[in-house]
């Protein structure tokens, strides 16, 4: 009988750590995004800390979901075709590299996929769309950043509603035409990809909930955090039960054609 988990795959972030000028490099993973897919998803969540787009097959064929986490760092505007409009907030090229290829090959290949925060923002660019680089400075929107300085339980603190589209899964999840949500980001979508269903707004109407059209399997992502505690909010609750859901189903398939390989004559 197999007894392993099915384990979802969170990229790392690439950040230089130390203090005195004494930086050196890190491979980070927060624990709120591992502990929701443990505990909300029902999953292991796995790092490949030194993974390269070349390396993105054969390491799919191992998990069975992939989840791109938030981040205090942006994603280059070169790959939305804009220069860097604040050169004093962080970036990471590295990861750039790895998960923009990694969104492609997960809708391809039918593998769920969830994306929060950087990794919303993440999948919108994979698939051909641009972002707002300060979305506070975008006449007619809020300002969607976290207070400076705040406890970090007034930072994830519910801060805006999001309307969902009818009968979508979001409003499913959520029990309701709408959910108060976190809110703790500087960027967000400008012009949505083509192959993305907006399904929720925030009131000034940023795209706060995706769809990717088409996919076979889950692959839904969000501006806001549902990560954060996830398991004392129902919506956030059953957004990950969903997620791990998809995981499962893709577990059985994957051991179902090792098994028939195993088994094929010849």
């Amino acid at each position: 009988m197999d007894t392993m988990p099915c384990m979802v795959w969170l990229p790392a972030d690439h950040r230089l750590l130390g203090d005195h000028g004494h930086q050196m490099p890190f491979l980070l993973l927060g624990d709120k995004y591992a502990r929701a897919v443990k505990e909300g998803a029902q999953a292991q969540p796995v790092m490949f800390p030194l993974a390269d787009a070349g390396q993105i097959q054969q390491l799919l064929s191992l998990v069975d979901g992939v989840m791109l986490t938030g981040s205090p760092s942006n994603i280059h505007p070169s790959h939305f075709n804009e220069e860097v409009a604040d050169p004093s907030l962080p970036l990471d090229p590295v990861r750039d590299s790895l998960t923009l290829a990694l969104i492609k090959a997960c809708v391809h290949e039918g593998v769920p996929l969830l994306g929060i925060c950087r990794g919303f923002q993440e999948i919108n660019v994979a698939l051909g769309g641009t972002l707002h680089q300060r979305v506070h400075e975008v006449p007619g929107l809020m300002d969607h950043r976290e207070p400076p300085g705040a406890p970090v339980d007034t930072q994830y603190a519910p801060r805006h509603a999001v309307r969902f589209v009818p009968g979508s899964v979001f409003e499913e999840w959520a029990g309701a035409p709408q959910a108060m949500v976190n809110s703790l980001h500087g960027q967000g979508i400008h012009r949505l990809a083509d192959g993305l269903e907006a399904l929720g707004h925030a009131p000034d109407g940023l795209v706060e909930a995706v769809a990717v059209r088409g996919a076979c399997t889950f692959a839904y992502a969000v501006q806001f955090h549902p990560e954060w505690r996830c398991r004392e909010t129902p919506f956030y609750a059953a957004l990950f039960e969903a997620f791990g859901k998809a995981c499962r189903q893709r577990r059985s398939l994957r051991l179902r054609a090792a098994d028939l390989a195993r088994h094929r004559p010849g």
